[in-house]
């Protein structure tokens, strides 16, 4: 509400370009909250978590809650293993170049993986619009009662989504914020959910790793105190959550002694790095992918 107030008071200038950014922020944080959610974090009750996910994914959000659960279930199920992980299958973005991956990248997208460490913030840029372009593709493939109930939230999310932008800008201003407004929130999605796996082992399709080690080596935290843990949603705590992936956020730091003890009896890494090192090593492992998909385009 804050960044729409400050959008009506600034009213039909290029100053409402500055709002942009700010409800891209506020609206990852809801989308935090909805992935708590689909977690059953917030509550005991699976039916209030469903609502409250409905709510900030469809409602405020504009991402279909329930396309993301199953996705995300699914990665945690089989995190960073081939074949398995929807995480690492054939987005715009190559995490692997091998099997069915290497085989489905032609033309245009196997370009765009051979460059791709070079074009990982323009592509997180995009990723705002891909969401609601996946939203719709899924609702309209599924065509169930959940479906138009999801449908219909998402649609009056969109409304008053354009209708705020368009009675207090003009076209070419509105276009503008909008540009501005989903390149953040793709590239700040993006940088969130990046770190925590990107640069880590990926594990083999036939992969039968017992849960724990699956879990544990395929993870990786980010230091860097309760700040951190605001601005990235509590997923820098990924090798906790992963493990206890019902456990509510801010418990997530009180068991970390616990899961670091259970690490060194057992031999596991405990990954943990700063948020700009993970960067680097998610891009180094982008450019290592690219190489391979190189001497092919």
């Amino acid at each position: 509400m804050l960044a729409w107030t400050a959008l009506v008071l600034v009213g039909n200038s290029w100053y409402s370009l500055v709002c942009a950014p700010g409800l891209a922020v506020l609206t990852t944080q809801v989308v935090f909250i909805g992935h708590d959610a689909g977690h059953n974090q917030i509550s005991a009750s699976h039916r209030v978590n469903r609502w409250v996910g409905l709510a900030a994914g469809n409602l405020l959000a504009g991402i279909s809650f329930g396309w993301w659960v199953p996705k995300h279930n699914a990665h945690h199920a089989r995190p960073n293993q081939i074949g398995e992980d929807p995480d690492i299958g054939t987005g715009v973005l190559a995490f692997t170049f091998t099997g069915e991956d290497a085989v489905a990248r032609a033309g245009v997208r196997r370009r765009i993986a051979r460059w791709q460490a070079w074009l990982f913030v323009p592509l997180l840029m995009a990723e705002g619009v891909g969401l609601h372009i996946t939203r719709a593709d899924h609702l309209l493939r599924r065509r169930d009662r959940a479906a138009i109930f999801e449908g219909l939230l998402l649609l009056i999310h969109t409304a008053a989504y354009l209708n705020l932008v368009l009675v207090f800008l003009s076209p070419v201003r509105a276009i503008a914020f909008m540009a501005v407004n989903q390149a953040v929130l793709g590239l700040y999605l993006g940088l969130s959910f990046a770190p925590n796996h990107k640069g880590m082992p990926v594990l083999g399709a036939g992969s039968r790793m017992p849960f724990a080690i699956r879990q544990v080596v395929t993870a990786r935290n980010i230091a860097g105190g309760r700040i951190v843990d605001f601005v990235l949603g509590g997923l820098n705590h990924q090798i906790e959550h992963h493990l206890f992936p019902t456990m509510p956020r801010p418990n997530l730091m009180k068991v970390r002694t616990m899961v670091r003890s259970f690490c060194s009896e057992n031999d596991l890494p405990y990954t943990e790095t700063t948020l700009l090192e993970s960067y680097r090593l998610s891009i180094r492992h982008l450019a290592a992918v690219a190489r391979s998909a190189s001497p092919a385009v």
